[in-house]
């Protein structure tokens, strides 16, 4: 799982400590992502898939693509397509796909990188593997999250953000156990480059085994831990979560997360998404594509 890495994890500045009397936040639910196909056919993990929306917001859907090794020919993407109402932010782990929409955005994002595009009142776009891709095969793995808009901001003009792996924010845990990449937000003393129209905060963290990371997490943000590779626990009362489970926590000040002293070869680290943004609390009207308000915003949308 290449990503970003670091060689000496002791080189990078550390996490703060959750401040004197900090409450830890309690673990609420833990549920299993199901499988299914997205696009022209690619494998993922619905990994908000039964969870109250409510617990959610300010996301809405979010997908792990793969991991899956392509044999050549294999790979696969999505036509175009169009989007209203909310943000896609893509992250690829490993692999690489290319992003076109009708705005002028796009561009090749591989191991690390994200692009996050601001549907906002109206965009099309495509998702495809590059041509030698295809031709030779290859691991393919991301993830791609929708982030909901406020009513007032979604009819903003479509914006387009190239993230590329050496902009992200590093930090380690303060024995150096684990490694923090800070895609948006603000975490435990460091910021990510992801410009946000709704408040939020998005990191890859990788622990390794047998390490505990206690991680700060602003109040007024929601939580969730999605198990991209690995074992481990969550929580104080170290609750059992592994690969393609999705832990969502209740009010707090900071999480607990920790990595199994023995992880499989495959996934020899227990890697892990933390989001969490400030609920809109405004009322969904989704279909499809389309991330609204009302139905007769998404009749609209249809039509336009």
């Amino acid at each position: 799982m290449p990503a970003v890495t670091v060689d000496d994890l002791t080189a990078l500045p550390r996490t703060a400590a959750p401040a004197p009397g900090a409450v830890q936040r309690p673990v609420l639910s833990i549920t299993t992502a199901p499988e299914g196909l997205e696009g022209e056919g690619f494998p993922v993990h619905r990994a908000f898939a039964g969870v109250d929306q409510r617990l959610l917001d300010p996301f809405v859907h979010m997908d792990q693509m793969g991991a899956v090794e392509y044999a050549p020919g294999e790979p696969k993407g999505t036509p175009w397509h169009p989007h209203r109402g909310f943000e896609t932010v893509t992250y690829m782990i490993d692999g690489t796909f290319q992003h076109q929409d009708s705005n002028g955005g796009g561009g090749l994002i591989t191991n690390g990188d994200t692009q996050w595009m601001t549907a906002g009142a109206g965009i099309l776009h495509i998702e495809t593997p590059p041509s030698e891709l295809v031709a030779s095969g290859g691991l393919f793995h991301g993830v791609q999250l929708w982030v909901n808009l406020p009513a007032s901001q979604k009819w903003s003009d479509p914006r387009y953000q190239d993230i590329r792996a050496g902009q992200v924010g590093l930090l380690a845990s303060p024995d150096g156990s684990a490694l923090i990449r800070v895609i948006a937000g603000e975490v435990a003393g460091g910021s990510g480059p992801g410009v946000t129209h709704t408040p939020m905060a998005m990191t890859h963290v990788t622990v390794s085994p047998g390490a505990r990371l206690e991680l700060p997490w602003s109040r007024d943000h929601n939580a969730l831990v999605y198990v991209l590779a690995g074992r481990g626990t969550v929580g104080t009362d170290a609750r059992p979560i592994g690969s393609g489970q999705l832990a969502v926590f209740g009010a707090g000040d900071a999480l607990t997360i920790a990595a199994d002293a023995t992880q499989d070869s495959r996934t020899p680290s227990f890697d892990v998404l933390v989001l969490g943004g400030r609920p809109i609390r405004e009322e969904v009207a989704w279909y499809g594509p389309f991330v609204m308000n009302t139905q007769d915003e998404l009749r609209q949308a249809f039509a336009d």
